[in-house]
């Protein structure tokens, strides 16, 4: 790539993994350091070494998850840039000579290492800049004589206006969809076209005339992942989806329906969501607005910490890095208030939907009881409700709903301290709901799945569980794990870092465990002393099951 005047970032390339020899070359380049597995890819094998003293650690964890993931844990480090963009771009080559870039792509919003939104054009981005991305990757294809469909990634300082070349990927990306919207070319018909030995359907001239005609696209990956516990991956079935309605403008490339499961086996990206404005600004609010109509139940999303990344006022003003997410803590990651409206519309569904189960034929839809057997029409009753996963019994951080019937459609209801009288209530098929507040109507959707209840809410979504009254607990024999560290996901267990009586300290590595492809380190959440060691490495967990126990 030097050889052909593409810009790369210092470091070493070399074969020698010999962990010394690379902490030397790591102190040749300067700290901080990109440790990255030579075949590896969205994200997998790859660390960040601040400083001599965390090398050793930080190339161990690279070295596990790359040969987990990639079969080969060789290693390369180079200079680790503090405010770098991911840019790449585009390109495709035929046998006859002919190379040409399809535009950039910027997809410097990232977790874990791996793209959730990609875009393109790449916003904030001077044309010159822009002209020399697209010429250094057609130089870098050339270079190696290459042909097809190939996507040249940079990373840009912006701290300098700098690029260096990163790595070319030798296929068609996951985020091609963008380029298709702003170049309106179908990029698996080209590919087909070169594998015929045709020459390329555009010319450079011709691809620049379209991108600036077909405006701004953006595409955000659909993930099973709890954005609220670092981005661990979920698995599980979709009970419930609902996608925004396709156009020319909005597409939507998914590998899952209704009723298929999520596997803890493999990456958890559901779908991609794609979008296509006369803008960027134009582009974000069709993002959003498809985002409020996108649906899920069965598994968590990373639906909501999207839709907070398109409302992010340096998002919108195309202020983005690759840290973006980190720096943006407090903002994309504030808890999310739940009105009272919300709690009386997920008790509101249960009763109705229960009647409507019980009671199929319209006008006969007497209250059914829930737990305690009653069955009067007007009996009120109370429903227990929580948003807090880790409860499992009634207790003050429960909101307690209390429906009143007065009429087949019309209930008072009580939150907590706050009441709604005469509130009118009906469903509108077997999912969705309306309701008559005195000072406001809501059409909502609720799904309920076993002993959860979620409303989704004019874009919004909210999570409840249903709990049993204190009573309850005591009849049917109801425990609370106390004292342990449970599996968050379906793992493997990969290592155990402790043994039975030792004493450890919060934050201090307890078990590293495998879901998707994706390490994780299960850390203490306090100091204490280890009773038992629950499960050994190599052993396969079920989300919530318990890892290790203190005393």
């Amino acid at each position: 790539m030097t050889a052909a005047g593409v810009p790369c970032t210092p470091g070493y390339h070399g074969p020698s993994q010999e962990p010394k020899f690379l902490l030397e070359q790591a102190t040749e380049v300067g700290f901080p350091v990109l440790l990255k597995a030579v075949k590896g890819g969205g994200g997998k094998g790859m660390r960040i070494s601040q400083s001599p003293e965390d090398f050793y650690d930080q190339l161990k964890s690279a070295k596990s998850e790359a040969s987990s993931s990639c079969g080969d844990d060789t290693m390369l480090l180079e200079k680790y840039i503090t405010t770098p963009r991911h840019i790449e771009v585009q390109i495709f080559a035929d046998k006859h000579g002919n190379c040409v870039a399809l535009g950039e792509r910027d997809c410097s919003l990232q977790r874990r290492h791996q793209k959730i939104i990609e875009e393109s054009p790449a916003p904030n981005l001077d044309h010159a800049v822009r002209e020399d991305l697209w010429e250094k990757a057609r130089a870098a294809a050339l270079a190696v004589k290459y042909e097809g469909a190939g996507t040249v990634e940079f990373i840009f300082d912006t701290a300098t206006d700098q690029f260096y070349f990163m790595e070319m990927n030798t296929r068609l990306q996951v985020e091609h969809p963008v380029t298709e919207m702003v170049t309106g070319q179908d990029l698996v018909h080209w590919q087909l076209q070169v594998a015929e030995g045709k020459e390329l359907p555009m010319t450079q001239v011709q691809i620049g005339q379209k991108i600036s005609e077909l405006g701004h696209a953006i595409e955000a990956r659909i993930y099973a992942e709890n954005t609220a516990m670092d981005f661990v991956p979920d698995a599980g079935i979709i009970r419930h989806l609902r996608q925004p309605q396709q156009s020319e403008d909005l597409r939507i490339d998914a590998g899952f329906i209704e009723g298929d499961e999520v596997s803890a086996h493999y990456d958890p990206m559901i779908a991609k969501l794609i979008v296509r404005g006369t803008d960027r600004t134009s582009a974000i609010r069709k993002l959003n607005a498809a985002l409020e109509r996108y649906e899920i139940v069965g598994l968590t999303t990373n639906i909501g910490f999207l839709r907070n990344i398109c409302q992010s006022h340096d998002f919108v003003s195309g202020l983005i890095e690759t840290s973006y997410i980190e720096k943006h803590k407090q903002e994309l990651f504030h808890q999310q208030s739940i009105p009272p409206e919300a709690y009386a519309q997920a008790a509101l569904g249960v009763v109705l939907q229960e009647q409507l189960q019980l009671h199929p034929t319209p006008g006969l839809q007497p209250l059914s009881g829930m737990l305690n057997g009653l069955t009067h029409d007007f009996q009120p009753r109370t429903i227990l409700l929580t948003a807090n996963e880790d409860k499992n019994e009634a207790d003050a951080d429960s909101s307690r709903v209390t429906i009143t019937r007065l009429s087949p459609t019309r209930f008072d209801v009580s939150v907590g301290e706050r009441c709604f009288s005469n509130v009118t209530a009906h469903l509108r098929g077997a999912r969705s709901i309306d309701v008559h507040f005195p000072h406001t109507r809501i059409t909502s959707t609720i799904v309920r799945d076993a002993q959860y209840v979620t409303v989704f809410d004019r874009g919004a979504q909210y999570r409840f569980r249903l709990l049993a009254p204190p009573w309850a607990e005591k009849v049917l024999g109801t425990v609370l794990a106390a004292n342990s560290v449970v599996a968050p996901m379906p793992c493997k267990v990969l290592r155990v870092d402790v043994v039975a009586g030792q004493t450890v300290e919060k934050n201090q590595s307890l078990v590293v465990i495998e879901s998707m492809k994706m390490e994780t380190t299960i850390r203490s959440p306090q100091d204490g002393t280890i009773s038992r060691i629950v499960h050994s490495k190599g052993d396969m967990c079920k989300a919530g099951t318990a890892l290790v126990e203190f005393e």
